[in-house]
């Protein structure tokens, strides 16, 4: 088979059908953005598990002078019902659990609220007598919470046990599926994709429909006649994934980088090497769709 005439072919069928080609660019530009930006949130939502869960802490929060429940009968929790608590922790049986702890007073609680609600009305309502004394435990493995939930609760002077874990894994939730509605609508996306480029070589191979019978009469095999078409679908579908792959890296410099870096300085965001992992990822994507899809119209529709 001759390479230069094949290309040949193939560069021919690009220029008769110039606009069908930008539309194959178009769409498949759009899906597989949609496929990356999955793929990227997946990664980012990968990163925050790792980086918050050990970070988790479980709160017990002691007992003030308005707390209901059972526990907080008497009252604030007094000096001894908090030297009670600690010394639970530093007993052998949870000291084996715990990394690390610290005890939040009235007034440190209040300094962490104001900071927290700034600018909010409701910081002027608030008093520090009115915000819990906490202790805040970091854990040895944080998936052992239940064990300092189940050993604190209903202790006399403890108000409740709150374990972080639980907020993150709504927060994680409601990421996972903004992750897969991306999903969902790059599937879709990828179908039309496939379709238009099936549509596309159809078209293709149908004005060429004289040429193609004469190069079977002159004995021109079925892969010569059907290469030049595969390339065509490949090289538009190529094109896409080349500026699906630039969005891609556009996103993660100026937005996730640049706007959300430096508004959430604490958090661990993806960067550049990610994105450089889903590049190649876009590529192999687009041209294996776009191989699928333009042999499968060249054998299903044409016929010379």
């Amino acid at each position: 088979m001759r390479l230069g005439l094949v290309l040949s072919e193939a560069a021919n069928g690009l220029r008769r059908n110039a606009s069908m080609v930008v539309s194959v660019v178009l769409v498949t530009f759009i899906s597989l953005t949609f496929v990356g930006a999955a793929i990227l949130m997946q990664m980012q939502i990968g990163q925050m598990k790792n980086f918050w869960y050990d970070r988790a802490q479980v709160g017990i929060y002691m007992c003030t002078a308005i707390s209901p429940g059972e526990t907080c009968t008497a009252g604030e929790a007094n000096e001894e019902q908090i030297a009670a608590v600690e010394a639970q922790l530093k007993s052998p049986t949870l000291a084996q659990f715990v990394d690390k702890y610290y005890f939040e007073t009235h007034e440190q609680a209040f300094e962490n609220f104001k900071k927290q609600f700034e600018g909010n009305p409701v910081a002027d309502y608030v008093t520090p007598d009115q915000l819990n004394q906490t202790f805040w435990v970091n854990l040895t493995d944080p998936s052992q919470s239940d064990v300092m939930v189940e050993s604190f609760s209903g202790v006399a002077g403890v108000e409740n046990v709150t374990d972080q874990r639980k907020y993150l894994d709504q927060i994680f939730s409601v990421l996972n599926a903004a992750s897969f509605t991306a999903i969902g609508i790059a599937v879709l996306m990828l179908v039309a994709a496939a379709l238009l480029i099936a549509t596309t070589i159809r078209l293709s191979a149908y004005s060429r429909r004289r040429e193609l019978g004469i190069m079977r009469l002159v004995g021109a095999s079925n892969r010569f006649i059907q290469t030049p078409f595969v390339l065509e679908g490949v090289f538009a579908a190529l094109l896409g994934s080349l500026l699906a792959g630039g969005a891609i890296v556009a996103i993660v410099q100026w937005f996730v980088q640049g706007y959300l870096g430096a508004r959430f300085s604490g958090f661990a965001l993806i960067g550049m090497e990610d994105a450089l992992v889903v590049v190649p990822i876009l590529l192999v994507v687009g041209a294996v769709l776009a191989a699928f899809s333009a042999n499968f119209a060249i054998s299903r529709y044409l016929r010379v």
